[in-house]
């Protein structure tokens, strides 16, 4: 996913940035052991913060063309791509939740969408922005945010019928299909996705998102080629990528020569690695992939969760949290109680949307800020839609294991 702003904004200011990646190197800092002001054992309707959550959405970042502006401040008149492919995962979720009326934000945006589809290039690709009436699209393509999208629309076919559900599986079979094509991957580190048109970067959670895309097309369609670059990623990944030191997969790989390798640790990118590899247990049929997920499940819990506040970091050198990317934590925790039924998983899971809760909502409003300390001090005056979308999705997926 294109992290619009993803470390770089990390220090203070929103930066102008557009896709699910990391910015910058962040800077090291140690949160202060503070009691975390939260009842054990509170009850939490999760249902009802995710339509909370979509109220404060609509109200304030849903345009007429069901579009979503970025945010309410510094980019209130741009839409995202992987911002609106992000909302469409959250009200997919609401529908799988058993909330059939979110189907009609769902279809629209994806319709929308398709302002951002390269019309005038044979082999496609989602462009990063446009304007908030769908014109002018533009600014570099990104593997991890085409990837992205992929998913999302399986999963929206998951739940959809008719012509619905075909159009979401054809526009990922040509998100994937764009990736195979788009000339974003070569030999430089030995292989690997570039982040973006622009090859700046090779990064853990554009490969493993396109590694979720190709299994789940491979096992939708039966076609070998997907099963074959869901090889050649995975191999890629552990040759180059796993830190056998902590059991987590490093930040990214960039520079010239053999590259330089970036080791910070990223709670969203370990959880898109746990995610793939329980679908590589089941599309491969591999029962190992299952406990490399476990293990890695484990690592996270060990060297990436605040124990005092009881959530997880946005990586290892960066004492704020994110809604968006640390709620993705969450989706792996859930996928591993899924897999195996250890009720563990799911702790972590709800303890950490409770600290989100905590340091990022405002509770007037019910929206998310960008940025704020775990005990929920020096916040970022942002509220982005993609932090709204993650949280509403991970609440409502939630709300199933009440």
């Amino acid at each position: 996913m294109k992290k619009i702003l993803k470390n770089t904004f990390l220090i203070f200011a929103l930066l102008a940035a557009v896709s699910c990646k990391k910015g910058g190197d962040p800077v090291p800092v140690t949160p202060p052991p503070v009691v975390p002001p939260v009842v054990p054992g509170t009850s939490v309707n999760y249902l009802q913060q995710a339509k909370d959550t979509h109220t404060f959405t609509v109200n304030n970042l849903l345009t007429a063309s069901y579009g979503y502006r970025a945010n309410t401040t510094s980019k209130s008149n741009n839409c995202f791509e992987w911002y609106n492919v992000s909302q469409i995962y959250a009200d997919a979720a609401m529908v799988a939740a058993g909330e059939t009326s979110y189907l009609v934000y769902m279809n629209n945006t994806f319709k929308f969408m398709d302002n951002m589809w390269d019309k005038k290039d044979l082999r496609g690709g989602y462009f990063a922005s446009v304007n908030l009436d769908g014109t002018g699209a533009g600014g570099d393509k990104y593997v991890d945010d085409n990837a992205l999208s992929g998913m999302v629309y399986l999963e929206a076919y998951d739940i959809t019928t008719g012509a619905d559900k075909q159009a979401y599986l054809a526009k990922a079979k040509a998100c994937g299909d764009w990736l195979i094509n788009s000339g974003l991957w070569d030999n430089v580190y030995g292989g690997g996705f570039y982040w973006n048109t622009l090859k700046p970067e090779k990064p853990t959670q554009t490969n493993g998102l396109t590694l979720q895309l190709f299994l789940k097309l491979y096992s939708l369609t039966g076609e070998s080629v997907y099963r074959d670059w869901a090889r050649q990623v995975d191999a890629w990944l552990t040759a180059k990528m796993f830190d056998a030191n902590t059991g987590l997969y490093i930040w990214k790989i960039d520079g010239a020569g053999e590259g330089i390798k970036h080791t910070q640790k990223f709670t969203y990118d370990n959880a898109i690695m746990v995610e793939a590899f329980i679908l590589y247990s089941k599309i491969m049929n591999d029962p190992s992939y299952l406990t490399k997920a476990q293990n890695l499940g484990k690592a996270m819990n060990s060297a990436l969760w605040n124990a005092i506040y009881k959530g997880y970091v946005f990586n290892t050198a960066e004492a704020r949290i994110n809604p968006a990317w640390c709620a993705w934590g969450s989706q792996a925790m859930i996928r591993l109680y899924e897999a195996d039924k250890n009720p563990d998983w799911l702790v972590y899971a709800k303890e950490n949307i409770n600290r989100l809760n905590i340091a990022n909502r405002n509770t007037a409003n019910l929206g998310y800020y960008f940025f704020a300390g775990f005990d929920g001090q020096n916040r970022s005056t942002e509220m982005e839609t993609v932090d709204q979308a993650w949280m509403q999705r991970l609440q409502a997926m939630l709300s199933k294991y009440q």
